[in-house]
């Protein structure tokens, strides 16, 4: 008896499911820092923050980060698997450009969550045992949370064209042109978000400095990143 769960397709279905587990985990634990816990945080006194961030808040950065993890393990072998099926055509279809767009958005959020937030956020969470331990609070920390800051916000900058470019990549066609070169449309989008996440290491917040910015910025780029990709193949 065939069982289709041992197969390429059941392979790639099993990848497909652990990246939606790791995303839903991902994802909504980026939402929650950023929609729910930094208004939460606003409100209460220090003392209270301060535990807060020694009890739940590395709990919640446990799952965040490998989340992130998984998430990007298991869209990459999904990727090597489609790169092997589409072999040189793979950027001469609807799913290599849409699936290039989000996995790029996608990989440095990735990127983001291990080598700037978590590392700012470990600072803070030293900063805040050592107060409640009655030490000195680290100068750092107060250096340190915006940048973290930033780069969180980025990320839910990002995660808005990059959800809609990843359901496109399956649901969404593109009139291509024969003999289409992919450079010029790829090119671009490429540099308009490598700007941006160059903002989210040495630049400032700005508009994404309240939700709302940060969720109509995100809904601003998706528009222009589909409006270009139209406008390009």
């Amino acid at each position: 008896m065939d069982i289709a769960l041992f197969t390429q397709e059941g392979l790639v279905m099993v990848l497909r499911w652990i990246h939606f587990f790791a995303g839903v985990a991902w994802i909504g634990h980026l939402y929650y820092f950023n929609f729910v816990q930094g208004a939460f945080f606003a409100e209460i006194d220090a003392p209270t923050k301060n535990t807060a961030f020694v009890k739940l808040v590395p709990k919640a950065l446990w799952w965040f980060r490998y989340g992130a993890l998984f998430t990007f393990l298991s869209g990459f072998f999904m990727l090597l698997i489609a790169a092997h099926d589409y072999k040189s055509d793979f950027f001469q279809t609807p799913y290599g450009i849409y699936i290039y767009t989000g996995a790029l958005l996608g990989i440095l959020m990735f990127i983001n969550v291990w080598t700037l937030i978590w590392p700012k956020q470990q600072i803070l969470i030293a900063n805040a045992e050592a107060v409640l331990a009655g030490k000195p609070a680290n100068p750092e920390a107060a250096k340190v949370a915006p940048q973290a800051l930033l780069a969180s916000r980025t990320n839910v900058l990002f995660s808005i064209p990059m959800l809609f470019f990843m359901g496109a990549s399956r649901h969404l066609g593109l009139s291509m042109p024969e003999g289409f070169n992919p450079v010029p449309a790829l090119a671009t989008v490429t540099v308009i978000i490598l700007a941006l996440e160059l903002n989210a290491i040495k630049g400032k917040i700005g508009i994404l400095a309240k939700p709302t910015g940060v969720i109509h910025s995100g809904l601003g780029l998706l528009v222009l990143l589909y409006g270009l990709l139209e406008a390009l193949v």
